[in-house]
């Protein structure tokens, strides 16, 4: 055993993947990057979903209210290579992890997403801009079938900057041009916030896709609403202000 070194700690050093800056370097890759080993940050272009999908799902659920705006579905695809330091769903990092995509899940996607309670559909991962095989040909018969009477979400990990940077994958922008809602960034556990709408750290932003593609610079959600105070905290000073009402 190492000196002053629990053996315990000591695999938990071993094992933790080392991050790597692949695009050092580059600038105006968007808020927060590089990420200070908290991530891996790629080169443009250096991950291309075309060919690291293998079309696997890691969850699909019904009826979220978490996942975005309304009553949604939402789409948990399988493989990231970010590796954000404590991420939720590290589970699902590997591209064979889950079940295969099958048409018989597809359809069941779009009936499902019929219900008129429904407002759309969200994609999560796992790293859904290098899950295009999957999500372009879903989101265009979305589209086919409902036009923008639904909405549809993503998550990904890329900032809006790195997916509009020369290089970067053409089918990255073909998806992208699919979505209504955009959440940007990478997790990073330094700038954690719980008090945040629909992500979990500071640099992450929400994004209106067309919005953004028009101007030709991240346009944020009109509807942000980010909490001022825990939820806990409100509670606790109406139930005080009540406690001293009945006192008096």
């Amino acid at each position: 055993m190492m000196m002053g070194v629990h053996m315990e700690d000591f695999r938990k050093v071993r094992t933790e993947p080392r991050r790597h800056d692949f695009a050092v370097g580059e600038t105006g890759r968007g808020p927060s990057i590089p990420s200070r080993g908290l991530a891996n940050d790629p080169r443009a272009g250096q991950w291309d979903g075309r060919r690291m999908s293998k079309r696997m799902i890691a969850d699909y659920k019904t009826f979220i209210v978490t996942d975005g705006e309304g009553v949604r579905n939402s789409l948990y695809v399988s493989g990231c290579p970010f590796h954000c330091v404590e991420c939720f769903n590290a589970s699902i990092w590997d591209f064979q992890a889950g079940h295969e995509y099958t048409q018989r899940l597809e359809d069941k996607i779009i009936d499902d997403l019929r219900a008129p309670w429904v407002q759309g559909i969200t994609f999560l991962g796992g790293e859904p801009m290098l899950a295009t095989p999957v999500l372009i040909p879903l989101a265009r018969r979305i589209r086919r079938e409902f036009g923008h009477d639904k909405d549809i979400w993503s998550w990904t990990g890329y900032t809006w900057e790195e997916l509009m940077r020369e290089g970067e994958t053409p089918d990255k922008r073909e998806l992208l041009e699919l979505l209504d809602i955009l959440v940007d960034g990478r997790y990073l556990k330094d700038q954690h916030d719980s008090l945040l709408q629909f992500r979990g750290s500071r640099n992450q932003r929400i994004l209106d896709v067309p919005k953004s593609l028009a101007a030709g610079k991240p346009v944020i959600w009109a509807k942000l609403h980010d909490q001022e105070r825990q939820v806990s905290e409100i509670y606790r000073k109406d139930r005080d202000a009540g406690e001293g009402a009945q006192a008096s």
